[in-house]
């Protein structure tokens, strides 16, 4: 790993000045990712990830859902340093492969971190604002205490609307989409407390440690049901999910028909992608929304 030498001496609100200010330490080198996270060194060795998160509040809600994770004793997260407006400094995850049994210790972590609850549907962390963030779209944390109807009001059908906005759904297929969100309460399950979730785990923010533990990053954390989880984590793919699921269910068993309503989960993050990266994404949503209603 090459780092660049010197750079916090020559500015002085720079990633490496940020990093020494609120890990209390001296900074050797850093070394740009990408346009938003740069890689640290440390005079004691260590290396810290300091990120730029362009929205208001961005930073607080990431740090204060990482805080609430870690807080369960379950999941791994990153360490947090510190944040300010614009910028989240936490521990580096040196990473390695995926393995079969780190998988099933993830398992049974999630299952745990989900059983800690949440005050509400929709509950922000501790410190967490109200006007939070899934990814770069906007994510309000409005509470309510009946899941279908929260999941429909507050996760769902605002991406709709903007999606249509956009004209990224024509207005004539949002139906399919409106006729599940009425139909929540009888397509949901067994009525489940609220969960604490990560709220935005796809593959990218589970990393695989060189240790053997998984750590969960970027979370949209919130209180929700714990089985919009574990839909996102099918959504995109996730290695040893087989391993990942077992490892749940033994820990905390599921509600029977759950693989029957992972289409229903995944409508709200299928809605964000559409609304961040377009039509791809949108047919995918109407594609979930049908299936559920044919179920």
């Amino acid at each position: 790993m090459t780092f660049r030498a010197g750079s916090a001496a020559r500015d002085g609100d720079g990633p490496g000045a940020v990093a020494a200010r609120f890990t209390g330490r001296a900074v050797t080198g850093e070394r740009a990712l990408s346009g938003s996270l740069t890689e640290v060194a440390l005079d004691d060795g260590r290396v810290v990830i300091v990120k730029r998160a362009d929205g208001a509040d961005a930073a607080r809600a990431e740090a204060a859902g990482l805080r609430w994770l870690a807080g369960t004793g379950t999941v791994r997260v990153p360490a947090v340093h510190g944040h300010d407006a614009h910028r989240l400094v936490v521990d580096r995850v040196v990473q390695g492969r995926p393995e079969p049994q780190a998988a099933v210790r993830f398992g049974r972590a999630l299952a745990r971190m989900h059983a800690a609850g949440a005050p509400a549907f929709g509950a922000p962390p501790p410190g967490g604002p109200v006007e939070a963030f899934i990814g770069l779209a906007p994510m309000r944390n409005v509470t309510g205490d009946d899941w279908p109807r929260w999941y429909a009001e507050h996760r769902v059908l605002p991406y709709l609307r903007t999606a249509v906005d956009r004209g990224v759904v024509r207005p004539g297929e949002a139906g399919v989409v409106e006729r599940a969100c009425a139909r929540l309460p009888e397509l949901a399950g067994p009525a489940e407390p609220p969960a604490r979730l990560h709220g935005d785990l796809w593959n990218g923010n589970v990393l695989w440690g060189a240790d053997g533990h998984v750590r969960l990053i970027d979370p949209a954390a919130h209180g929700g049901h714990r089985e919009t989880d574990l839909a996102m984590l099918r959504l995109f793919g996730c290695p040893h999910l087989d391993a990942v699921l077992a490892g749940y269910r033994e820990t905390a068993p599921l509600a029977d028909g759950w693989e029957t309503r992972v289409g229903v989960h995944q409508l709200f993050p299928l809605l964000v992608h559409a609304v961040l990266f377009g039509r791809g994404y949108a047919e995918q949503a109407l594609t979930a929304a049908r299936s559920a209603l044919a179920g």
